[in-house]
């Protein structure tokens, strides 16, 4: 009896298997080539509704197909100007921006603060440097940079003459 149920099992083991097989599509590949199978047959046909979109073809001045545009149904740009707008007087207020500056020292030392400069000023004229007292350190810095790339160009030249020197954050002025 026991080997009568296995073989009933075994039987509707094999039955399962070969219906889940799964079937061989189509293949369009040579031996020792990749694998490939053209699914174009499985995508939905999209058709424009007949009613509601308006279409232009404006002619192509070199002779090629005329490109169809279709007007959008849900445009966002009447609720975004406004938006824009308010962000366009925010920033006209706004005197600074976010950008970067060489820090050459920082200390509690006036007289060294004003070396820096002096020095720095004979070495490279090009370069515009301004002492800031920060309550209770003297800082020298030099340069307005938008951003860290500009700001390492310079960094390179002073770091030779300050070996301290580092690119810091920093407000630049929008003039």
């Amino acid at each position: 009896m026991r080997q009568l149920w296995s073989t009933f099992h075994i039987c509707l083991l094999v039955v399962a298997l070969a219906g889940c097989a799964a079937k061989k599509p189509v293949a369009t590949s040579a031996p020792g080539t990749r694998y490939s199978e053209d699914l174009s047959i499985w995508r939905p046909k999209v058709e424009p509704p007949a009613t509601g979109i308006k279409t232009t073809t404006p002619a192509e001045p070199d002779g090629r197909k005329p490109t169809t545009y279709v007007e959008p149904k849900y445009a966002v740009n009447k609720k975004l100007d406004p938006i824009l707008d308010s962000i366009d007087r925010y920033n006209v207020q706004r005197n600074y921006i976010e950008g970067f500056t060489i820090q050459v020292y920082s200390g509690s030392k006036k007289d060294d603060a004003l070396n820096a400069k002096k020095s720095l000023a004979n070495t490279l004229p090009d370069l515009q440097s301004e002492v800031q007292y920060v309550q209770p350190n003297f800082r020298v810095k030099v340069g307005k940079y938008f951003n860290r790339i500009e700001a390492q160009k310079d960094f390179l030249d002073v770091k030779r003459l300050f070996p301290s020197a580092i690119v810091i954050p920093d407000k630049v002025s929008i003039n």
